[in-house]
């Protein structure tokens, strides 16, 4: 036998042993214990294995077994009945702690969740975990309804931080690690495009709300405040103040109508804080643009209530612009950076606002000295105004 045919038989041997190692990783996997399920499938996402046996009465034995664990983790499965992805989830979950590998049941109500111990809306009469040569496993008998034969499933690994579960990476797999399990047939499919669709309308929605509502409304609110204390200034500023805020008035209706449409997409999951103060600020918003065509001139005596109104209204609408961007900061969780970006944009504006502040009244009493120098027996200034042609009492409103 020649060389050549040496080499090609023994990488065909090689190739065949690689290959049913492969296919042992699922199929021929043998339990500590023991067990033996219907069917498995080997997870696409995080390297992790399923295996069941679904019962006539309904119930669902399970293992999941996550390889290369590490005692700093934690894993967990989970199933989500009403709805598709992790908010909405009933999970088990298992880490290592003092005593060994331990189990528990959590209901996962944000993308915040720190795991928190509770019950299912299901039975779980079995719940254990065993971590043997790096292998983090979950067994457990569920009790689900017999009518239920496909159940959406969702897998999950962490950091433990102060010994309890953290929360894991919003990138790469750990943010499709999701599919459908057909618990009969033993098909499975896992994530596609469409959940980070979803994520990214999720991240297009936090991004335009955070610029529009967050940002442009306290700089518009800014330039009427500040800018027109500068007789120069004056009509530019109120055209700019209007610019600014329509623009974050058009921006802010395409973030919450996405904000809209994402709540529409997932059923039984609310964030009623969020949805109620977001149509909120929608209504004052919108109240606020037809205020505008409803201006009275300067000198209609129902020009003050209107100010008042406006005034009121606007600083009302970047109060809650803010407390809910923070607000959907909880909910998404994205990576500090955004959180940390934002609240840096926060403190130049309010930096900015105070400097402007000071500025502004040295400008208001200097020029209503110079009146009072230049006008001694009229107080109220030029043609009975305050301060010279009345910016001084604009300025201060």
């Amino acid at each position: 036998m020649d060389g050549s045919l040496k080499f090609w038989l023994l990488s065909f041997a090689l190739s065949s042993l690689l290959i049913s190692s492969s296919a042992q990783t699922c199929g021929s996997y043998s339990f500590s214990n023991n067990n033996l399920y219907t069917y498995c499938s080997d997870l696409s996402r995080l390297g992790s294995y399923i295996h069941w046996t679904h019962n006539s009465n309904g119930t669902l034995e399970i293992a999941y077994r996550h390889p290369g664990f590490s005692t700093d983790r934690w894993i967990a499965w989970a199933i989500n009945v009403n709805a598709t992805g992790m908010v909405g989830a009933e999970s088990l979950v298992a880490y290592v702690n003092s005593t060994g590998p331990y189990a528990y049941t959590s209901s996962v109500t944000s993308y915040g969740t720190q795991l928190a111990a509770s019950s299912l809306s299901f039975a779980v009469p079995k719940l254990e975990a065993e971590n043997i040569n790096s292998e983090m496993i979950i067994y457990a008998t569920l009790e689900l309804p017999t009518t239920l034969t496909t159940i959406h499933q969702v897998w999950q690994e962490g950091p433990l931080s102060g010994g309890v579960p953290a929360s894991h990476s919003f990138t790469g797999d750990n943010i499709l690690s999701m599919g459908d399990l057909d618990l009969l047939s033993g098909e499975t499919s896992t994530a596609s495009s469409g959940t980070s669709s979803r994520l990214r309308r999720r991240n297009i929605h936090g991004v335009l709300n955070a610029v529009s509502w967050g940002t442009l409304m306290p700089i518009g609110a800014m330039i009427a405040r500040y800018v027109k204390v500068f007789q120069a200034a004056d009509p530019a500023w109120f055209y700019l103040h209007v610019a600014c805020q329509s623009s974050g008035y058009i921006v802010g209706v395409a973030g919450w109508a996405t904000g809209i449409k994402l709540g529409s997409e997932s059923s039984g999951v609310q964030y009623s804080t969020h949805r109620n103060v977001g149509i909120t600020l929608f209504v004052l918003g919108t109240l606020q643009v037809f205020a505008l065509l409803l201006r009275p001139n300067k000198d209609h005596k129902y020009r003050l209530y209107w100010n008042i109104y406006h005034h009121s209204v606007g600083y009302a609408v970047i109060i809650l612009s803010i407390f809910n961007i923070f607000e959907g900061f909880d909910i998404l969780d994205p990576e500090e950076k955004w959180k940390r970006a934002y609240i840096g944009i926060l403190i130049f504006l309010g930096f900015f606002a105070v400097m402007l502040e000071i500025a502004t009244w040295f400008i208001v009493i200097k020029r209503k000295r110079k009146s009072s120098e230049k006008y001694p027996h009229n107080g109220n200034g030029v043609n009975g105004e305050n301060g010279a042609n009345g910016y001084g009492a604009r300025s201060v409103v």
